[in-house]
């Protein structure tokens, strides 16, 4: 299938990197008005994908994010609501917990979005692509090639280095697999800048993303945490129909379980987030 791909051109200015909203609308709101704050523009903010997810407000968090007019790419879960699959496409291992909670919140986001909301979704591209402070940028969710891969810090360079298609681009900015983290091997850089709609497994109710800035003419770079109202996101979650593992993870800072994680990423759980 070919990809479909959103080229922003030459830009420039502060970007907003985040990924993950996960239907989190105070989280949303948030890094809204951090944008605001900065003075970034909407066009200059970029999301990794999976604006849809575990929380409790799908269509009014697609709603705030269509107003706001920012950048998306598709996750694996906008992919699996535009063609009407049965699944969130996260490839959980069938049995898992991962996989039993998400036949409770998906069928949830399917359910509470709007045809409007689904047409927004269907719209997304599948990457985003620019030029910064004279680096080539692409946005990936997962991977190039599997938007539903895992892609880690301690995920082997090899495994990361055809994401730069062959040296056709200097960055990427990977999502999905809900940690920040940067890695840089020669004169590639991978950034991830985490996720707004889910602690990181840090033990602290905060969530990351971070903050592109070309003002001294270099491609810099910087992951920052997000102060949210996650007590009424761990309210709204509460009601009956969404896990109640993953509303206490909005309060603990805590994932429920490290299935997903490479052991040294499932080591860290509650050490908090060393981006370095």
């Amino acid at each position: 299938m070919d990809k479909k791909i959103e080229n922003l051109g030459q830009i420039s200015g502060k970007v907003l990197l985040f990924g993950g909203v996960y239907s989190n609308l105070q989280a949303l709101e948030a890094i809204k008005q951090i944008a605001e704050k900065e003075n970034i523009l909407p066009e200059n903010c970029i999301c990794t994908g999976d604006i849809v997810g575990y929380c409790a407000q799908p269509e009014e968090t697609v709603q705030l994010f269509k107003i706001w007019n920012a950048k998306s790419i598709a996750g694996n879960v906008e992919i699996q609501l535009s063609e009407g699959a049965t699944d969130c496409g996260c490839e959980f291992k069938k049995g898992s917990r991962c996989d039993g909670f998400s036949q409770q919140w998906y069928p949830y986001a399917q359910s509470k979005l709007s045809k409007d909301s689904l047409n927004f979704i269907d719209s997304l591209p599948d990457h985003i692509t620019f030029n910064y402070a004279g680096k080539e940028v692409i946005v990936v969710h997962g991977s190039y090639e599997n938007t539903s891969e895992f892609i880690f810090k301690s995920s082997p360079w090899k495994t990361k280095a055809p994401n730069f298609l062959e040296n056709k681009y200097d960055v990427v900015i990977g999502g999905h697999c809900g940690l920040p983290f940067q890695d840089e091997h020669e004169d590639k850089l991978w950034i991830n800048p985490g996720v707004i709609g889910m602690p990181a497994n840090d033990g602290n109710p905060s969530v990351w993303y971070a903050i592109l800035d070309d003002s001294q003419n270099t491609f810099s770079f910087k992951h920052h945490s997000l102060s949210y109202n996650y007590r009424l996101t761990n309210k709204l979650m509460q009601n009956g129909l969404l896990p109640k593992e993953y509303a206490r993870t909005i309060i603990t800072g805590i994932w429920d379980n490290t299935e997903i994680l490479p052991a040294i990423e499932s080591g860290l759980q509650g050490f908090g987030v060393n981006i370095n």
